[in-house]
C-alpha cells in the first residue's frame, strides 16, 4: 500500500527530501487475486475508501465476483488502544460517574444552597476512578536483579488519554496541588516524555530529545571501557538532570570509572567530587508533600522551609564551585561535565539551553532550578511562550493544543481540545472536572443556549457521546435513541449531529424518523423549501405527495404568472416526486409550456413553436390538468393558433381543442363552477383563433 516512489520527480506531488517516511497501511481486504483494479476515494472525516476489483472474466467456479470495499482510517499510527480496550474504558466508567453523580445530587439536596459547593474529595475519588481505567502496565518482562545498566525504567506503560486525564486533574480537581503546581507539571512532563515507549514519537519525528540521547546512552554503555572519558556520557547526565530526573543521573554518575576498586586509590579526589555532585543532586529541596517513585531530593510542604532549605543547597553548591579540589583533578571530562552540572543545578541559563532538546525540555528545566515559585497561570503561560521562542518544535504533539488552552485559562479551546483528540466520552467525563476547580468553567458550561435549543455544553456533551452509551448493549441504545429524539430539530448543526451519530452506529430507522419531524416541524412553521428538503431525504412519498396536492391547490386557484412564479421554486424543488401527486405533474408540464411560449415571444423559430403545441396538446390530453384551467392554457397559447406562417395544429389537434371548449360551456352552467380571472371575452377569442386554425388546417391537408 501507501510507500515512497523511488523518484519524487514522478510522483504526483513531489516532496522535498525532509518529508519523512510515509505510514504504511495494511489493510486487509479479503480479496482473492488477481486485483484487477484499485479505486480510492475519501470517505467521511479521515478515512479513505478503497475498492478492490476483480476482473470480469473470472473463473465461473469461484464464488466470489466484483470486489470489495473497505474504509481505512488515516491516523498517524499512534492508536492507543484497540476495541476491546475501548469497551473496557466505556464500561468500567460507568459505574464511578453514577456515584458520583448521586453524591452530588446528594449534597445539592441537603444543603439547598448555590451550586458553588466544595466537593473536591468526591471529585479527586471519581477521577481516580477513572484514571485507573486509562491506562495499562507495562508487558515488558522484568528482573528480580536489576542491571546496574540499565537507566531507563519504567513500570507502567502511560497513555495521551490518560496524561490527558491527568493534566485537568492537576489544575481543575486537586486544590491541594495547587500550592506546589510547578513540581506537579514536572512530574507530569516526566510522564508525557515516557508517553508512547518513544519519546520521538510524542514530541517530534525527526529531532533529537533527551529519552532518545539516553536510550542511544544506554545502548552504548556495554561497548565504554571508561565511560568518563566518552563526551555523550556527560551530555546524558546533563540531559537527565535538567529535566528532573535526578535518580537517572546520579545512576549515570555512579557508572564513573573512579568507583572501580583497582581506581579508587590512583583517583580518590575525582571519585570525592563525582559523589559530591551525585550527593547534592540527590539532596536537591523539592517544593512537594512526598516524592515520585524512585525519585531523588528533600521535601518541603511550606514556602519558608523550602526557601530556607533552597539557599542552603545552593551554597552548598557555590562552595563546590568554588573549591580547590578541582585543580587536584586530572581528568579534563569529568572536571568539565562535573562543573556543568554544578551551573546547571544553579540554573546557569546557557547551560540549561544546551542540556534541553525543545521548548518542553527547557520549560522543566526553568520550574526547577530558575523559577521554583512560579504561582498562576498566566506566569506559566508567559514563561512557556518565552521557551517555544527560545526552544522551537518543527512538530507538536496532539496534547500541546490542551496544555495552551489550560495556560491561556480558555475553557472552550480546552474543551474542544478534549473532543477533537479524544472524543465525546473524554468530555462527558472530564466535565466534572473542569467544573470542580473553575467559577469560569462551571458558569460556561451551565449556562442555557439558545442555539443549542435551550441545553447547556455540559448537557450537550452528556446527550452526544455515543461511544457511553453504545457500550451498554441492554439499555444504552434505547437511552441513545430517546436522547436523539429529544434534541431540537430546528437547529440544524444539532440535527446534523444527531444524524452523524445515527450514521456512526447504524440506527438507520432513527435517522429516518429524525428527518421526518424536521421536516413536519419546518413546514409548520412556514420554512417550506427545509421542510421539503428533510422529506425528501427521509423519503417520505405520503407526506411529500400530501405537500404536492396542497401546493397545486393554492396555485391552481389562480394560474397567474404571478403566482405561479411565487412558487416554482417550490415546484423545481418536488421535482422528484413528480409522478407522486396528479397534481404536482400538471404543474411541472405547465412549466414546461410556458418555458415554451417564453423563447416564442423572443422571437424563437417555427421549431420551437412546434415544441409549444406538443406541451399543449400534452397538457389538454393529460387527465391530470383540471377542467378549470382549460381555457387559460388556450388562451396563453394564444400566438401559437394565429401563426402565420402556417398553422401549428393539424385538424385533429384543433378538434380536441374545440370539443374542450364545448365540453367547457357545458360545465359553466354548473352552480359549482369556478370562474378563471380572464377577460370576458377570452372565451369568444380563443374560439376564434381555434375556428380560423382548423380552416387553415383543412386547406393545408
Amino acid at each position: 500500500m501507501p510507500g515512497r516512489v523511488s523518484n519524487s520527480g514522478d510522483s504526483v506531488v513531489p516532496f522535498t527530501s525532509e518529508v519523512r517516511d510515509p505510514v504504511v497501511y495494511h489493510i486487509q481486504h479479503g480479496v482473492k487475486p488477481p486485483i484487477y483494479r484499485l479505486s480510492i476515494a475519501w470517505s467521511r472525516g479521515n478515512c479513505l475508501r478503497v475498492s478492490f476489483f476483480r476482473p470480469e472474466n473470472i473463473d465461473e467456479e469461484e464464488e466470489e465476483t466484483g470486489g470489495k470495499v473497505v474504509e481505512v482510517k488515516l491516523s498517524s499510527g499512534d492508536e492507543e488502544f484497540d476495541d476491546s480496550q475501548k469497551r473496557k474504558i466505556a464500561y468500567g466508567s460507568v459505574s464511578p460517574f453514577a456515584v458520583f453523580q448521586n453524591q452530588k445530587n446528594s449534597i445539592l439536596a441537603m444543603s439547598k444552597m448555590s451550586y458553588h459547593l466544595d466537593w473536591s474529595h468526591q471529585v479527586m475519588e471519581y477521577s481516580r476512578d477513572v484514571k485507573s481505567l486509562l491506562g495499562y502496565p507495562n508487558t515488558a518482562s522484568s528482573s528480580v536483579i536489576d542491571d546496574p545498566r540499565t537507566i531507563l525504567k519504567t513500570d507502567e506503560q502511560p497513555t495521551c488519554l490518560k496524561a490527558a486525564w491527568e493534566l485537568l486533574e492537576i489544575f481543575y480537581a486537586d486544590k491541594q496541588s495547587h500550592a506546589w503546581l510547578p513540581e506537579c507539571l514536572v512530574d507530569w512532563l516526566a510522564v508525557m516524555i515516557l508517553l508512547a515507549s518513544d519519546y520521538d514519537s510524542l514530541l517530534s519525528t525527526s529531532e533529537v530529545t533527551v529519552h532518545s540521547k539516553l536510550v542511544n546512552l544506554q545502548n552504548e554503555l556495554v561497548n565504554f571501557q571508561a565511560v568518563e572519558d566518552d563526551c555523550n556520557y556527560w551530555k546524558g547526565i546533563s540531559s537527565a538532570l535538567s529535566v528532573g530526573w535526578l535518580d537517572t543521573a546520579v545512576k549515570l554518575l555512579r557508572l564513573h570509572g573512579s568507583y572501580q576498586i583497582d581506581q579508587l586509590g590512583n583517583r580518590e579526589t575525582e571519585n570525592g567530587l563525582v559523589e559530591a555532585v551525585a550527593v547534592l543532586i540527590s539532596k536537591m529541596p523539592r517544593m512537594r508533600p512526598e516524592l515520585s517513585k524512585r525519585g531523588l531530593g528533600e521535601c518541603f510542604k511550606t514556602k519558608p522551609d523550602f526557601m530556607k532549605a533552597w539557599e542552603k543547597w545552593r551554597g552548598h553548591i557555590a562552595k563546590l564551585e568554588c573549591s580547590a579540589f578541582w585543580i587536584q583533578c586530572d581528568h579534563q571530562q569529568t572536571r568539565d561535565g562535573l562543573r556543568n552540572l554544578l551551573q546547571i543545578m544553579l540554573g546557569n541559563t546557557n547551560s540549561l539551553e544546551a542540556a534541553t532538546c525543545n521548548w518542553m525540555e527547557l520549560y522543566v528545566s526553568n520550574f526547577l532550578y530558575i523559577r521554583p515559585f512560579t504561582m498562576g497561570l498566566e506566569g506559566m503561560y508567559t514563561l512557556a511562550q518565552k521557551c517555544m521562542q527560545l526552544r522551537p518544535m518543527s512538530n507538536t504533539h496532539r496534547l500541546m493544543g490542551l496544555i495552551f488552552g489550560i495556560l491561556g485559562e480558555n475553557i472552550e479551546v480546552v474543551l474542544a481540545e478534549c473532543s477533537r483528540e479524544f472524543g465525546p466520552w473524554m468530555v462527558a467525563h472530564a466535565i466534572e472536572l473542569l467544573t470542580a476547580g473553575s467559577n469560569q468553567a462551571e458558569m460556561i458550561l451551565h449556562e442555557e443556549r439558545h442555539n443549542l435549543g435551550g441545553i447547556s455544553i455540559e448537557e450537550l456533551h452528556r446527550l452526544i457521546a455515543p461511544v457511553y452509551l453504545m457500550s451498554c448493549m441492554k439499555q444504552g441504545i434505547a437511552l441513545l435513541e430517546i436522547l436523539l429524539y429529544k434534541q431540537p430539530v430546528q437547529h440544524n448543526r444539532m440535527l446534523l449531529k444527531s444524524l452523524e451519530i445515527c450514521r456512526m452506529y447504524q440506527l438507520d430507522s432513527i435517522s429516518t424518523n429524525l428527518m421526518k419531524i424536521a421536516g413536519i416541524y419546518h413546514w409548520k412553521h412556514g420554512r417550506k423549501g427545509s421542510g421539503v428538503f428533510w422529506l425528501q431525504q427521509a423519503g417520505d412519498e405520503r407526506r411529500l405527495s400530501r405537500i404536492a396536492q396542497q401546493l397545486f391547490d393554492y396555485v391552481g386557484k389562480s394560474i397567474s404568472d404571478d403566482s405561479f412564479k411565487q412558487w416554482e421554486g417550490m415546484i423545481e424543488l418536488l421535482s422528484s416526486e413528480a409522478r407522486s401527486a396528479g397534481g404536482l405533474e400538471f404543474l411541472h408540464k405547465y412549466r414546461d409550456l410556458k418555458k415554451s411560449l417564453q423563447k416564442v415571444r423572443d422571437g424563437i423559430a417555427t421549431d420551437t413553436a412546434k415544441q409549444a403545441v406538443e406541451s399543449l396538446i400534452l397538457l389538454m390530453k393529460s387527465p391530470s390538468t383540471p377542467q378549470r384551467f382549460w381555457l387559460s392554457l388556450m388562451h396563453d397559447s394564444l400566438k401559437l393558433l394565429n401563426w402565420r406562417e402556417q398553422p401549428l395544429l393539424s385538424a385533429s389537434q384543433t378538434n380536441l381543442l374545440l370539443n374542450k371548449l364545448q365540453e367547457l360551456s357545458m360545465a359553466r352552467l354548473r352552480p359549482d363552477f369556478c370562474e378563471t380571472d380572464l377577460p370576458p371575452q377570452a372565451l369568444g377569442t380563443v374560439r376564434l383563433a381555434l375556428a380560423t386554425n382548423l380552416g387553415r388546417a383543412i386547406l393545408e391537408e
